[in-house]
């Protein structure tokens, strides 16, 4: 038994004895009378199915698919779930935990013992399915123990990963309680102010006072005042620079000691994360064969590709995305594989293409599913949409819903387009187990065309569960955070450049190279306040430009706060609206809400049906060719260089800027005029070098996640280290220019 078979099989361990505790706690609510969460336990049945399949157990999949078949009869009124039903659920339940343990522990190893749920034994006895032949349940073959370890190859500490979420989530607090703490910081440096102006005033009026003392006292005084005030003075003036000393340097130590704790804290985080990040290949290594193996069954001929199973992630991230993947590729299979025929007449090759690849992307973590099958069929997904009564039905005369909202709809709930129930499709309730999993993760999902053909399903998640970059703004008074990824750009709109359309503010933004119409709608409007109007400050609108697929939405705020890593719980509160994700504890320990940047999108699409539909926020345009039309600039002191990227780049398809030296690229950057989707850069350039440019661009967090590109003639590894060190996604050296490297190179990174 492979390693990652082990691992599979105990995250199969844990996640098979969840599901069959909550089905059979289900049940025995049900008997002392609670109301039976039919939909929940349904769900586990579905999951327990898929999780069987990823870890190749045939028999428990078959049994766990029965279990499914079953409850859906129930929750269609086909079926009643009296005693004699329920008995034979809790034999199926037990039936998988044999199944299961036999897989675990072979015969010989220790039984392992179980809970049994009370039901009539004769019952029990009577609808216990026969026991699946040995070739279904797998091998049963004893494996020979591991060598020991040779002395010196390093020691393991078994923690269990609870404990290490639980460490994780403390260390999120201590730096949420070190950010409370620059307050402080703050406080200090104003009194260590204040007290500057004090001695300045207190060197003027002591001067007054001794001039003022001779004055009265004349030269012939025998008893002079001033005589006797000096020392009393000159005591003050000195306690006074004594105490403004020791504030000074306890203002300078504390600020030293505030740094110096942050660093480490953060470095305990960073080192806390390396420990919980596991690779993919754990969790999705097995899908490859697994889906190959259902498109066979179904007799449909696919290939199958899994591409950046390396990337590292948290692990409980990844087991979340286990069940969305896995539907997503049944999908594909269902309803991307065509027949030979039909790829042939269209000149396509003889086999369905399906990739699984994931990408890590400006601390986000990327799943992408796509197929080069027949493509989502809008009119389909209309016509049930209209029955279900997700659509109303539309005149002759009217127009067809935009793609976009279409695509959003198969992700609903009891969606669905199959014409039968099968093992891969027709339940409805896959694609809303991937929207679902994606917003307890604080993500999203995005289903859309490929061109010339096919589809392609886009799960974005943070790579670790709990902490997330976030944008803090105010609005009406409250504070809410939003997750960077979803954030374009800031902008301070003139607001004598707001049009109207149908009566509601728009702006025109150049969006990646297009003229865009972008609604401008108040963040209050979107949080509980409809009739919020749109803040306008001096003759300007502070707004956060946001992006869901190819929709774009300018959200009006009062105010502007910064960008902070701080801990995201989950929603508790009962009634907040569906753009909530989390929340944050701010310095004050007032909770602020997390909007998901996606889900103001769609809520302003579903809202302004009628703007939506006629394409306002949308970027429109053909797909783009190979370049996707993304922006590159070219940072070079060489006007050779600068102009063969140049014409190498445009060649492809991508819009080019040029800059000459660092200086001159961060000012680009940092105007927001362009969005830049890729830098390539030299190093030795006057002003500011390569170096120089990658460190301000990582330590700015509206451009740290901006894909660099070094390119350059210092070929010393020790240059390179240090390129990569500051975060160069790639480091190519001119001696051996390729420009197919360089093509290559910014393929993967876009």
């Amino acid at each position: 038994m492979t390693d990652i078979r082990k691992q599979l099989l105990a995250a199969f361990e844990v996640e098979h004895r969840e599901h069959l505790h909550a089905i059979r706690t289900a049940l025995d609510d049900a008997d002392n009378g609670a109301p039976l969460e039919m939909t929940d336990v349904f769900r586990r049945a579905h999951s327990l199915k898929g999780a069987a399949r990823a870890v190749d157990l045939p028999a428990v999949e078959e049994v766990a698919h029965q279990l499914e078949a079953l409850f859906s009869r129930v929750l269609d009124g086909s079926q009643t779930l009296d005693q004699d039903t329920v008995a034979a659920v809790r034999t199926s339940l037990d039936t998988i935990e044999d199944l299961v343990a036999e897989e675990l522990h072979p015969s010989g190893a220790a039984p392992v013992e179980r809970p049994r749920a009370s039901s009539p034994p004769a019952r029990r006895e009577a609808t216990v399915p026969e026991e699946p032949p040995a070739t279904e349940r797998g091998s049963a073959t004893v494996e020979k123990p591991e060598p020991a370890a040779e002395a010196g190859a390093g020691t393991y500490l078994r923690v269990a990963a609870g404990q290490i979420e639980e460490l994780a989530n403390s260390m999120h607090q201590l730096l949420a309680e070190i950010q409370a703490d620059e307050a402080m910081t703050d406080t200090l440096h104003q009194i260590e102010l204040d007290v500057r102006n004090l001695r300045r005033n207190w060197d003027s009026l002591q001067g007054q006072i001794v001039l003022g003392a001779s004055a009265r006292s004349g030269p012939v005084a025998t008893a002079n005042p001033s005589r006797s005030m000096a020392p009393r003075l000159r005591d003050f003036d000195q306690d006074l620079k004594s105490l403004f000393r020791k504030l000074s340097a306890l203002s300078r130590s504390h600020k030293l000691a505030s740094w110096a704790t942050e660093q480490a804290a953060r470095q305990v985080r960073e080192n806390i994360e390396r420990v919980s990040l596991v690779s993919a290949e754990t969790v999705f290594g097995t899908f490859g064969p697994m889906v190959r193996e259902i498109a066979r069954e179904e007799g449909r001929n696919v290939h199958v590709r899994t591409l950046g199973l390396d990337i590292q992630a948290d692990r409980q991230v990844l087991q979340a995305l286990k069940d969305p993947v896995m539907h997503l590729l049944r999908n594909a299979v269902s309803h991307g594989a065509e027949s030979g025929p039909e790829r042939a007449a269209k000149g396509k090759s003889e086999r369905t293409e399906i990739v699984l690849e994931l990408a890590s992307r400006g601390g986000r973590l990327t799943v992408s599913v796509r197929d080069d099958g027949r493509g989502p069929d809008l009119a389909r997904i209309e016509r049930v949409a209209i029955e279900r009564g997700f659509l109303q039905a539309r005149g002759e005369d009217e127009p067809a819903p935009r793609m976009d909202q279409l695509l959003s709809l198969v992700f609903s709930p009891g969606f669905s387009t199959a014409d039968a129930v099968d093992r891969l499709s027709g339940r409805g309730i896959g694609l809303s187990v991937v929207a679902d999993a994606a917003r307890r993760l604080h993500g999203s999902v995005l289903l859309r065309p490929r061109y010339p053909w096919g589809t392609e399903a886009l799960l974005s998640v943070p790579l670790t569960a709990a902490h997330q970059p976030l944008l803090l703004v105010e609005a009406e008074g409250r504070m809410f955070g939003l997750p960077t990824h979803g954030v374009e750009r800031l902008l301070r709109v003139n607001a004598r450049s707001l049009e109207s359309v149908e009566g509601r503010p728009t702006v025109r933004i150049d969006v990646r190279g297009q003229d865009v119409i972008v609604p401008v709608v108040a963040l209050a409007a979107l949080t509980g306040s409809p009739n919020a109007p749109i803040p306008i400050e001096i003759g300007h609108a502070k707004v956060v430009l946001v992006r869901h697929g190819t929709r774009y939405c300018a959200l009006a705020v009062n105010t502007l706060h910064d960008v902070r890593t701080m801990l995201v719980n989950e929603v508790q509160a009962i009634g907040l609206g569906e753009t909530v994700s989390g929340t944050v504890l701010l310095e004050d320990e007032m909770p602020a809400l997390v909007l998901s940047p996606e889900r103001l999108v769609e809520h302003w699409v579903r809202n302004e049906s009628r703007l939506a539909a006629s394409g306002l926020g949308l970027a429109e345009g053909a797909p783009a060719a190979k370049g996707h039309g993304a922006t590159v600039l070219v940072v070079d002191d060489s006007i050779t260089t600068r102009t063969l990227e140049k014409s190498i780049l445009e060649a492809q398809g991508y819009q080019v800027l040029l800059s000459v030296d660092g200086i001159d690229a961060l000012n680009v950057l940092r105007s927001g005029e362009t969005m830049i989707d890729l830098v390539i850069a030299d190093v030795e350039m006057p002003r500011m070098d390569g170096f120089g440019l990658l460190q301000a661009i990582k330590a700015d967090p509206r451009l740290a996640s901006t894909p660099v590109i070094l390119m350059t003639s210092r070929a010393d590894p020790a240059d390179v280290r240090r390129g990569l060190d500051l975060g160069a996604n790639a480091y190519i050296t001119k001696q051996k220019f390729d420009q197919r490297e360089l093509l290559a190179t910014i393929g993967q990174l876009l």
